[in-house]
């Protein structure tokens, strides 16, 4: 299988992941898996990001790691990370789009 092709796999997982997070009924655990899910696959993405050279693309996948790093957690209200997640569905579908043609 290509590499390029299973690109938007790990975004996928993502942006349903942080979608669902929008359920104000779920689990505290949920949130503690989203966590350490999109922590895990911004940081592989800006990875990916490096070695394919888009610059960009590093800084905003990393950051986006470091607001969802399970460790040293930022606490925010409820509504406050309903738009981050919103915001990170968006990276995350653009990531796809972004990375998809670029070759290592």
């Amino acid at each position: 299988m290509n590499k390029n092709s299973t690109t938007w796999i790990p975004q996928t997982v993502a942006a349903v992941m942080l979608l669902f997070a929008l359920n104000p009924e779920n689990p505290y655990g949920y949130y503690v898996l989203l966590r350490w899910v999109v922590c895990g696959v911004f940081a592989y993405l800006a990875l990916q990001a490096f070695e394919k050279g888009i610059m960009n693309w590093i800084w905003v996948l990393g950051i986006t790691a470091v607001v969802y790093n399970p460790i040293f957690k930022i606490h925010l209200g409820r509504e406050v990370w309903s738009l981050v997640n919103l915001v990170t569905v968006g990276i995350a579908i653009g990531s796809i789009v972004k990375m998809k043609g670029k070759h290592e």
